[in-house]
């Protein structure tokens, strides 16, 4: 593979990463608003519903990001090889140690952030 596809191959992680934030991150602003209109004190079957969709576009938001960002550092392994790099490809070798707040650290503030509110959701103010 050329500098070139690697590159190309960086930008595709990078863009999967950012697009599988979003809908995670959308459900979890959703639901502080729909416990603000009164989720906390809906239905058990609708709790239950409103935790479970939020747990499974978590689950496969972290799946990608996890996935996306594995890709990623393949790609940097991949240019650690080449000979004469560019400036660009220093760049994204560099950013290499980052690509672990992906792995681990946006999968683990999802979970806190979920704990945080099923509890608001399904324990008593």
């Amino acid at each position: 593979m050329t500098e070139t596809d690697l590159i190309t191959l960086w930008i595709k992680a990078r863009w999967h990463v950012i697009v599988s934030q979003i809908a995670p991150t959308f459900l979890l602003t959703a639901l502080v608003g729909f416990l603000a209109l009164g989720l906390d004190s809906a239905d058990l079957g609708v709790k239950i519903g409103a935790a479970g969709i939020l747990l499974a576009s978590g689950v496969l938001g972290a799946i990608v990001q996890i996935s996306a960002a594995n890709e990623a550092l393949a790609v940097i392994d991949d240019l650690r090889m080449i000979g004469a790099p560019s400036a660009i490809s220093r760049r994204i070798v560099a950013s290499a140690p980052w690509i672990n707040v992906v792995r681990v650290g946006t999968p683990a503030v999802f979970v806190v952030v979920y704990l945080a509110l099923l509890s608001a959701t399904f324990l008593p103010g």
